[in-house]
């Protein structure tokens, strides 16, 4: 019996020692995303169900969220990189590997937003909203056609235009109109697009860091070179905001949910990306920022106004992503801060 006792003993105290050693549920999730692109409807939504509370950290660019990550920072869980940026991310090691088995919500995304190039196999990523950069046009104000960047950037629109304020975006604008493909980004390209650059940072009155649209809507600006979930509000609230897709040349982006490599709750951020994925709540972040939705349950579930939407949901035309170009992102950034210094 006393035996027994002793052999009794070992079994709790390493059942014990097991328990203390057995990761406790993540009581909180770490998100660093764009700034105003998570709904707080679907976080306070996430928190009730699992318990888990989300610290939400907002960034302005790929690149600045890019500099947080690679000085080691290791207290974010959950990361919202474009699609250049995932390849960036991935190439450098910075991403955890999802757990598929984690996120069977992954059934309702579009065929077409399955295994995109910049994540072969969709080992990193899971695509978060999809949208493009194009031309708002005031049509009560500017009353000549607007088909491409050659008629945005004139000087009778001097300080009337409204601009995203994103180097690697206005430099592909340049590059689109120089028949450049926006992805073969060299020293000599660049210099061949710079004076059409010096022409035209001059002409632009707000490069908006944040929300374009208020310089439209008080008429300070006619023109805007925006992102479509921006020009989709506009539309909403009058049709007197015409979307144009560049006639020279228009980049897609993709927003991704991604884990960085050493998240300290990988599993509560699984979570969120499988919650996110749902058709209902998918809806709610069409409804807050209505870019192109590339859930396509959640699609089913949108009115025929946000479909027929010309900024969210525009025809189908050729449409390019961008891709990693390495050291030649610091180039442009060199390059625009000269060029607008000088503005």
């Amino acid at each position: 019996m006393k035996h027994l006792g002793r052999v009794l003993l070992v079994i709790l105290g390493l059942l014990w020692a097991a328990g203390c050693h057995r990761q406790k549920p993540a009581s909180t999730l770490n998100l660093f995303a764009w700034s105003e692109y998570v709904p707080q409807e679907v976080i306070d939504g996430f928190t009730r169900e699992t318990g888990i509370h989300v610290n939400y950290e907002s960034y302005g660019s790929n690149e600045a969220m890019l500099t947080k990550l690679a000085r080691g920072s290791s207290r974010y869980d959950l990361i919202q990189p474009s699609e250049y940026m995932v390849e960036h991310l991935i190439r450098r090691g910075m991403l955890e590997p999802l757990d598929f088995s984690r996120l069977p919500n992954i059934k309702n995304l579009d065929p077409a937003f399955r295994d995109l190039p910049y994540d072969p196999g969709q080992k990193y990523s899971v695509p978060y909203m999809a949208g493009t950069v194009g031309i708002v046009v005031n049509a009560e104000r500017v009353k000549n056609p607007v088909r491409g960047y050659r008629d945005v950037f004139q000087e009778k629109f001097n300080k009337r235009i409204v601009a995203i304020d994103d180097n690697r975006e206005i430099v592909s604008w340049a590059l689109d109109v120089l028949g450049i493909p926006v992805n073969d980004v060299t020293t000599e390209k660049l210099l061949e697009a710079r004076p059409l650059l010096e022409r035209w940072a001059p002409l632009v009155r707000d490069f908006a860091t944040d929300d374009p649209k208020p310089s439209l809507v008080t008429g300070d600006c006619d023109l805007g070179i925006i992102y479509s979930g921006d020009a989709a509000k506009l539309y909403e609230a009058s049709h007197k905001f015409q979307y144009v897709l560049p006639i020279e040349g228009v980049h897609e982006f993709i927003d991704n949910l991604c884990i960085p490599k050493g998240a300290p709750h990988k599993a509560a951020a699984e979570a969120f990306i499988n919650y996110v994925l749902r058709p209902e709540v998918s809806k709610l972040i069409s409804d807050k920022f209505p870019y192109t939705n590339p859930n396509a349950a959640a699609r089913k579930l949108l009115s025929r106004e946000q479909l027929e939407n010309p900024a969210s949901y525009p025809n189908a035309r050729q449409m390019e992503i961008f891709h990693d170009i390495g050291p030649a992102a610091q180039e442009i950034g060199k390059m625009m801060t000269q060029i607008r210094s000088r503005s």
